[in-house]
């Protein structure tokens, strides 16, 4: 899919007045993610931080505790800039046990209690159960996804980026 098609470029229609920068990399990891932080934050003037990471993570059966402690540290450097942070729950497939899946799952309430951010739950309830938003690997959205993930999320970063 080309980016200019994705639920980025969609928000950034609907959000005209504001700058939004999609660094996301596909395939990245929350290690990855906070490898590129620091230059990112170097790079862009920031004052709003939409962190949709751990994905991957889950995907490859990662730690929790290495995913908790990746969110949190790349979260600790927007808030040293005094970046408001706000992040998107993620859950993974169920393959790997709900025991895994609960652990997971729990790493995103932990760090909004536990730093102060803003925590949204995962856009992609609203996404999966519907198979002709899915592609076939029924893990990721296809294109005709974008409008509705950009609908989802609009409310709460509009919210964030409003405050």
């Amino acid at each position: 899919m080309d980016e200019k098609d994705g639920w980025v470029e969609i928000l950034r229609s609907k959000m005209p007045s504001h700058t939004i920068i999609n660094a996301s990399v596909s395939g990245e990891t929350s290690a990855g993610g906070l490898r590129r932080l620091p230059a990112l934050l170097e790079q862009h003037a920031i004052d709003t931080l939409f962190i949709e990471l751990g994905g991957n993570d889950g995907l490859r059966a990662y730690s929790p505790q290495d995913l908790k402690q990746n969110l949190t540290k790349m979260i600790e450097l927007a808030q040293q800039k005094n970046i408001h942070v706000v992040i998107s729950q993620i859950h993974t497939p169920p393959n790997y046990g709900p025991r895994y899946a609960k652990k997971f799952a729990q790493v995103y309430h932990q760090i909004a209690a536990e730093t102060g951010i803003t925590l949204i739950p995962f856009f992609m309830e609203q996404i999966a159960p519907y198979p002709e938003l899915m592609l076939r690997d029924g893990i990721h959205p296809n294109k005709k996804a974008q409008p509705k993930i950009a609908e989802i999320l609009y409310p709460s970063l509009s919210q964030a980026l409003g405050r």
